[in-house]
């Protein structure tokens, strides 16, 4: 929802504009969803615990990377003092 915050702060037209893609994003994702269950059926439990697993993993290299760049952004700085 940062999207919406950011908006939010810009005014009220902005925030009805976000609003309103996220909106429309979100139902064009859940039609697909929905085509993606007819066609090859529902998800099964094996399969959404695969793909959680996949996002944490997804997730924790993310925040690996982050810590790394961030890490030699402050190393210059550091070797000033």
């Amino acid at each position: 929802m940062t999207n919406l915050a950011e908006a939010a702060e810009r005014g009220p037209s902005a925030y009805v504009a976000e609003a309103s893609r996220f909106k429309r994003d979100r139902d064009r994702l859940l039609e697909l969803v929905n085509w993606l269950e007819e066609e090859y059926g529902p998800v099964t439990d094996e399969e959404r615990a695969a793909a959680v697993e996949e996002l944490d993993d997804l997730d924790a290299e993310h925040e690996r990377r982050r810590h790394a760049a961030s890490a030699t952004r402050e190393r210059p700085r550091e070797q000033a003092r």
